[in-house]
This record gives structure tokens, sequence and C-alpha cells, in this order.
């Protein structure tokens, strides 16, 4: 899942990994760790099932720029509540517009961001328990 640098440092290379028998294509390391994180969550019953990129959402009537998008994970709760998660390293433009969009066009939905501020609150913790992280 990493690329070794001459400097010793590594990067993250998009690739295909398999988490709780689910073969996915991570576009990043956040989204990698995060399945890692929905699956322990999956193990220990407070996930009935997570799923990676399983919907494209279209903006009717949109017709230049931003006409659809596409969440990172479904997330299925033990009550059958169902949210959307978005994995954020960072917010550009487009972006913005595709999460506005969501709260215009699906107000039902619930659509959480997770970003460094998550990640920085739970990453430690997380690597203690979670093989991969």
């Amino acid at each position: 899942m990493q690329i070794h640098l001459k400097d010793g440092k590594s990067t993250w290379k998009q690739e295909w990994a398999e988490i709780g028998g689910k073969r996915c294509f991570f576009r990043s390391r956040w989204e990698y760790r995060y399945a890692l994180y929905l699956e322990l969550m999956k193990q220990n019953k407070y996930v009935i099932e997570w799923e990676h990129e399983p919907k494209v959402f279209y903006f009717e009537g949109i017709k230049r720029g931003t006409t659809n998008y596409k969440p990172d994970f479904k997330v299925t709760f033990p009550s059958g509540k169902e949210e959307w998660f978005e994995i954020k390293g960072y917010m550009d433009a487009k972006s913005k517009t595709k999460i506005k969009r969501m709260a215009k066009y699906y107000p039902d939905l619930v659509l959480r961001v997770i970003d460094k501020t998550w990640f920085s609150e739970n990453s430690k913790k997380l690597k203690a328990i979670i093989k991969n992280w």
C-alpha cells in the first residue's frame, strides 16, 4: 500500500485492498484506514454493514459542473439507520459543492465528513488495536 521514496519517506498509492472479505479500490490512505475502522465496528456489532462507494447520487436539473456525487461509505447501524460518510483530507471547491448539493437534493440523508480532526483524535488509539493502521 505504500511507495517508498529515496528520502526514506513513504507516500500513498491508490490501490485495491481487501477488508472484511470486501475488495475495494481505495483512493487514499484515510479511506483505507476508515474501512479498517468500520470493519472493527462491524466485528463489535456497533455497525451492521458498511459499503464502499455503493451509490452515485445525481443532482437533477444541473447541466454543468458537479452533476453527481459518490460518497465514500454507506454505513448501516443496528437500529436500521443508514448514514453516508465522506473522507476528506482537504476540502476543495468541488467537494464543497457536492456536499452542499447533497444537503439540498437529498435532505433526508445523513452525510458525515470525516477529516483530519477525526484522524488526529483517533489514530493513536486505533493504531494500537487495528492491524495495518
